[in-house]
């Protein structure tokens, strides 16, 4: 805004460039301070702060007041900013309007009157911009809206206004709004004033008067909505009025009566300064000035005595809403080039300005500011006037936060910037840490401001705030431990040591380590500390909140151990706690970070085997499993094999030693075999199939060990048991177990022996049950049952008991067990038995020749059945055509299926061939071979005869049958071709199979030979040769025929494919 219009005048006096800061700070650990001890930080307090902004730069100044490039045409009389819009009213009657945001943009709003009969006195604007108030020295006043091109006289106003108090709640809320809303108007009269102005309907309202200078008013938005509070001044008196309102400002109409009202007869709250001003401001700085429902901060009030200056308190419950208030001197200056020694130096401001921290006055010559925080001149600044010039006053906008000085011939932007630069050293002499720290820019303003805290919380003896104070700043750690130390608070010092751990970082390590060890140490005295307490039952404290104390105390040292166990060494740590004598914490520190080893050391040393047990079952690592299984095995075998039972990822080989060490000490007979227990449910439940395992297995009862033996699993490859049986064999041999060799010798499949055993230690039952399981030999088991019968006739001589022995088994007769009995046993002790199987006997000669009957009979009627296929027969229409080669049926031999397929024989060999398996293709050869031979030894046979009338003829066999003989010949030779080839043929059976040659032969009769009559053809037939002929063109038909081929070419051709690949490549791609 304006920067284009700004000659900024010289850099303001105590502008100093300074020399180099402060080290930079780090926090890594235990470094030195960068600041030497508390006198370092008095001189640094002492100093400017500006130093640690580096040995180059130059701070820019809070204040800086530069002239404005714009030549006003007439000397300029008053000024007034608000929401970025400057109004300027001149001497010529003519106001200038600027909206900042467009400087080069320029109105001018003539007022019609002439400078003779109408003089400018003061502009009143409100904070949105948009309202003007124009007041001359003679009473007439002027109003002007944003937006109009001349202004309208307020022509039933007569009055010299001094102050307007605006509704800026109202303005600021609405952008639209034309009215004013109610607004307070101070005459040089004493006299106040409510009025409305509204920009449609020209409406101006004046109701009560009261006697005031300067006037404002705030309402209570976020409090109470229908309450206000009005502070008016004088030169010597300001006056604070409060009460509700009747109704919201916006509704129109008189609002302040009835709160002006209730002061007609008790007097408001007035506080007096007199003195000989003969000018007197009121200022108001509100932090968000844009905002229409922010409230004002501060009030500053321009007396004769000084600034009035406090802080409004909008929640008070008094009549007083000013807090804080204090009386501010004017500064003294130097003389100003302007006076000579003989003027006096200006005594009171012409104007000021409030802003968040300063107080600034503007005087005849020059411009200056007080700290409000210390009252010290922060600025000041000689005014660069030209001759003549006359200063007129210093206005602000409310809104946008600018300050503006203007003269009769010039104006003047003084630029607030860096306002609070400050503001953390003046805090931090005064010991406002607090606010120190909110204004403090740098991480070296801050470390000053917590290191100057932390001293002063020492000092009170606040050692906890002060602990954690000293971490957050860079005083050396030694220092900070030997202040604790010095004071014997080493809680103080255990809270420091814990935040400065915090801030440590994670890559360093050492630190880290050290410290954490360190405050290890501390939680162990300090437990040691209580427990002597608790111990000595001391009648100056409650020994049951110790006992509460020191419980609280170890949850937080367990606490401590889990968040900052990768910062500790643990041989370290083991022996920090083992010398302190903290069992339980060492116990609960091995288990935290993983050394269960440690914790099942302790327990078996302490003989508890139990918890020794359950913490190898806790925690996950196998390998104290197998380290500490013998000794837990022996002193607890059931909670041990529990939890191996649980734990299913163990390996059971490695705890081989443990089961042979439990099974060879002496243990109580009564108790179960908890080895047994375990090894049963690797087996059986995790199908165990190590033989090592399978091997262990015992019981001292013959029950256990017999059920383990019958239920064992086999393996599926060999039918065996995965125990060795020779070694199971040979350890119950030598501990006496009959019963467990019998099946182990029945496992063997050495039958006779079991049986023997069984029978040599007297268990009948036994040898029974051990004669039946060879089921697939029942020679054998006939024989085992013999033994067993012998040891019954011959050891036990019981007759009775012998035959109810046959009983128990179909194998053996009375017959079979007769030799067995002595020469002079009676028959009258079993002449019963004998009886009864004779008559079974008979039974089953009856049966056997009923059933010979029925077998007869069956044989009957098959040969019936086949008689009656011979004459089955199948109607053949005369154009019926072979399925194969389509020509007519009737033409030659051929062969019709039930399914009516017709084919000719040639046809059909030549169809057939093609789907029959290898095996029938081999005996078709084999047919064809030897029926050609037979063909042949025929021929020659009946060489030279021939029977025509019974005449017998001799021909040379070539004339007889020169055709068939050429055929014959030929089929012989490839015959035999065939024959020698057989073998290793392979694949190219089909293609040794010649249709036409076995045409030939199942066409014609077997004794038939072309040329022969019918009588030489039957004499040849009635041969051996001729039937064995005719035997095999029967089974060779049988072959051909079995089944129609079509029909059977369907399932055959399933699994061939429909082209052949090594020949076709049309399917190419």
């Amino acid at each position: 805004m304006f920067d284009d219009y700004v000659e900024h005048a010289a850099t303001a006096t105590g502008s100093v460039v300074h020399g180099a800061g402060a080290p930079p700070i780090r926090y890594e650990g235990f470094e030195p301070s960068p600041y030497d001890q508390q006198n370092a930080r008095e001189n640094e307090l002492g100093g400017s702060d500006d130093q640690r902004a580096g040995p180059t730069k130059v701070l820019a100044p809070i204040f800086d007041l530069g002239r404005v490039q714009y030549s006003l045409p007439a000397p300029l009389v008053s000024l007034v900013v608000a929401s970025d819009v400057l109004a300027m009213g001149l001497s010529s009657n003519v106001i200038v309007l600027i909206e900042l945001a467009h400087a080069d943009q320029v109105v001018k709003v003539p007022i019609p009157r002439k400078p003779a009969e109408f003089s400018i006195y003061k502009l009143f604007m409100d904070p949105s911009g948009r309202h003007l108030i124009i007041t001359s020295l003679e009473g007439e006043n002027w109003y002007w809206f944003r937006g109009w091109k001349k202004p309208k006289q307020l022509k039933t106003f007569k009055m010299i206004i001094e102050s307007v108090a605006w509704n800026k709640a109202a303005l600021l809320s609405s952008s639209n709004l034309t009215s004013t809303r109610e607004i307070l108007i101070g005459a040089r009269n004493g006299t106040i004033y409510e009025a409305i102005l509204d920009a449609e309907e020209d409406f101006f309202k004046s109701y009560e008067r009261h006697a005031i200078t300067g006037i404002n008013f705030d309402s209570f938005p976020s409090l109470d909505p229908k309450r206000a509070l009005v502070v008016a001044i004088t030169t010597s008196r300001i006056y604070q009025f409060t009460g509700a309102l009747p109704r919201r400002s916006d509704e129109g109409g008189r609002v302040f009566a009835t709160l002006f009202a209730t002061y007609r007869e008790t007097a408001p709250k007035i506080s007096e300064l007199p003195g000989n001003i003969r000018h007197s401001e009121l200022h108001y700085y509100t932090p968000d000035g844009g905002q229409s429902q922010s409230l004002p901060k501060e009030i500053a009030w321009m007396t004769s005595p000084g600034i009035y200056h406090g802080s409004l308190n909008f929640q008070s419950t008094t009549d007083d809403f000013i807090d804080g208030a204090q009386l501010f001197q004017y500064p003294s200056f130097s003389v100003s080039p302007r006076h000579s020694d003989e003027s006096p130096l200006p005594q009171f401001p012409i104007s000021m300005a409030l802003t968040e921290f300063h107080l600034v006055l503007l005087y005849s010559d020059r411009i200056a500011a007080v700290s409000i925080l210390d009252e010290s001149l922060a600025y000041e600044e000689v005014l660069p006037l030209k001759y003549g010039e006359t200063v007129r006053a210093l206005t602000a906008d409310p809104v946008r936060k600018t300050y503006w000085v203007y003269t009769d011939q010039s104006l003047f932007e003084l630029i607030v910037g860096n306002e609070d630069r400050d503001v953390w050293k003046i805090n931090l002499q005064k010991e406002n840490f607090d606010v120190a720290l909110k204004y403090a820019k740098t991480a070296e303003q801050r470390d000053l401001i917590f290191s100057s805290h932390a001293h002063a919380l020492l000092n009170a003896k606040r050692y906890f705030p002060a602990a954690q104070t000293f971490a957050r700043c860079s005083v050396p750690f030694e220092d900070v431990v030997l202040k604790f130390l010095d004071v014997n608070e080493r809680d103080a010092l255990r809270s420091y040591l814990m935040l400065r751990l915090e801030q440590t970082r994670k890559s360093d390590l050492t630190q880290r380590m050290m410290l954490a060890t360190w405050l290890v140490e501390f939680y162990l005295s300090k437990c040691d500390e209580l427990d002597d307490l608790i111990a000595s039952s001391s009648a100056l404290y409650d020994v049951e909140n110790v006992k509460i104390e020191r419980s609280i105390f170890e949850e937080d040292v367990r606490r401590f151990l889990e968040s900052h166990k990768d910062d500790l060494e643990p041989d370290t740590i083991y022996e920090l706690i083992q010398s302190h004598g903290r069992t339980d914490m060492y116990l609960f520190y091995a288990t935290l970070i993983g050394h269960s080893e440690r914790v099942v050391e302790h327990w078996i040393l302490d003989e508890d085997w139990v918890k020794a047990v359950d913490t190898t079952s806790r925690q996950s690592n196998l390998e104290l499993y197998y380290q500490f299984g013998p000794v837990l095995m022996r002193n607890a075998p059931r909670e041990t094999v529990d939890s191996w039972i649980r734990q299913s990822s163990l390996d059971p080989l490695r705890l081989v030693p443990a089961l042979l060490q439990f099974q060879l000490a002496p243990r109580d007979p009564l108790s179960p075999n908890q080895a047994t227990r375990y090894l049963n449910h690797v087996i059986f439940e995790q199908s165990n199939t190590s033989s090592t395992l399978h091997n262990l297995e015992s019981s001292d009862d013959d029950g256990p060990l017999l059920r383990f033996l019958a239920t064992a699993p086999v393996d599926p490859l060999t039918g065996k048991p995965y125990y060795d049986l020779d070694y199971a064999l040979r350890l119950c041999s030598e501990s006496g177990r009959v019963q467990p060799c019998v099946h182990i010798y029945s496992q063997m499949g050495l039958w006779e022996s079991s049986v023997d055993l069984a029978l040599e230690k007297g268990d009948l039952e036994l040898a029974k049950l051990n004669a039946d399981k060879p089921e697939d030999d029942p020679h054998l088991r006939k024989k085992l049952w013999l033994k067993i019968a012998k040891f019954v006739v011959q050891d036990k001589k019981d007759i009775k008991m012998a035959m109810r022995f046959l009983e128990s088994t179909d194998l053996l007769k009375i017959e079979d067990i007769l030799p067995f009995f002595p020469d002079f046993v009676v028959i009258d002790d079993f002449k019963d038995e004998i009886a009864n199987a004779l008559e079974s006997y008979s039974a089953q000669i009856e049966s056997l020749k009923i059933e010979m009957d029925d077998a007869t009979r069956s044989a009957e009627s098959m040969k019936e059945y086949i008689t009656g296929l011979k004459n089955r027969f199948i109607t053949v229409d005369a154009g019926e055509k072979c399925s194969v080669c389509s020509f007519a049926i009737l033409t030659r031999q051929f062969y019709v299926f039930p399914c009516h397929h017709t084919f000719h024989a040639d046809c059909l060999v030549g169809l057939t061939k093609e789907y029959l398996p290898a095996h029938a293709l081999r005996r078709l050869l084999t047919l064809q071979d030897e029926i050609v031979k037979g063909k042949a030894t025929l021929l020659d046979r009946s060489d030279g005869i021939l029977i025509d009338n019974g005449a017998v003829i001799r021909q040379s066999g070539i004339q007889r049958t020169p055709n068939f003989a050429v055929t014959a010949q030929n089929g012989h030779r490839q015959a035999n071709s065939i024959g020698r080839n057989l073998l290793s043929a392979g694949d190219r059976l089909r293609d040794l199979i010649m249709p036409d040659a076995l045409v030939t032969v199942i066409t014609s009769p077997a004794g038939w030979i072309p040329g022969i009559g019918g009588g030489q053809r039957n004499v040849l037939a009635e041969t051996d040769t001729g039937k064995r002929l005719e035997k095999l063109r029967s089974e060779l038909e049988d072959i051909l025929a079995s089944a129609c081929p079509l029909c059977e070419s369907v399932i055959a051709g399933l699994e061939k494919p429909f082209t052949k690949v090594e020949s076709d490549t049309t399917w190419e791609v």
